[in-house]
């Protein structure tokens, strides 16, 4: 694809076989559960218990009906695939960070005796990821592509931090968002250090060390447009 397209509309096909691989893994544990009776509901967090701990990082893939993952499914791929447009690793860091930070918080307030599963974590937490990503990215592209996916899913994720049933993890919401909020931050593209070798590469005169116009790419990743 062009170089000169917005960064988000690279590596689409990285970004759909990320997704189609992330929805087939939730799928093949839904079936492997419906199989079993369920039985791998047991993978959900368990508030502060310590041998239940390293299930902060199954819980995600894990759901309790057929009716939960479906519900789960459509949001997930929208916002999976959005996210993945960055690559895989940088996708693959966002939920490790996601399901972490969304794991730890209903393990550690979560009310004691209840067993948290399901992809919401994830959910929310991309959807923290990707509202918070241009601002921090100074990328016009991702914050006009924030504003679109709040006019899309923010009223529903805004009703969804806050309790309203029991059946309903708001604390996986709420840690889940906070994940990705923490993923945007650390995974922040470091322009002081692109900038840094843009001088470095002109002589003492302060002349480009190269002749002729800078490429229109560079220009407008200067400007925060790719």
């Amino acid at each position: 694809m062009s170089p000169l397209l917005p960064g988000p509309l690279r590596g689409l096909r990285t970004a759909l076989l990320t997704t189609g691989l992330l929805l087939a893994v939730i799928w093949a544990v839904e079936i492997v559960n419906l199989a079993t009776d369920y039985s791998l509901t047991g993978y959900g967090i368990t508030p502060r218990r310590l041998d239940e701990l390293p299930d902060v990082l199954t819980a995600p893939y894990v759901h309790a009906s057929l009716g939960h993952i479906i519900g789960n499914t459509v949001p997930l791929a929208v916002l999976a695939f959005l996210c993945a447009t960055r690559g895989f690793v940088r996708f693959a860091a966002v939920t490790l960070t996601v399901s972490a930070v969304g794991g730890l918080g209903v393990w550690l307030i979560s009310p004691s005796g209840t067993s948290t599963v399901g992809a919401s974590i994830l959910v929310f937490g991309y959807f923290g990821y990707l509202l918070v990503r241009g601002f921090v990215d100074r990328r016009i592209f991702d914050i006009l592509l924030a504003f679109a996916i709040t006019s899309v899913y923010g009223w529903t994720m805004l009703w969804g931090v806050f309790p309203s049933s029991p059946s309903i993890s708001w604390q996986g919401h709420v840690f889940g968002f906070a994940g990705g909020v923490a993923a945007a931050f650390a995974l922040r593209r470091e322009r002081e250090g692109r900038g840094e070798r843009a001088r470095e590469a002109r002589n003492p005169r302060g002349q480009a060390a190269a002749s002729g116009p800078r490429p229109l790419s560079d220009e407008l990743k200067d400007m925060g447009l790719l």
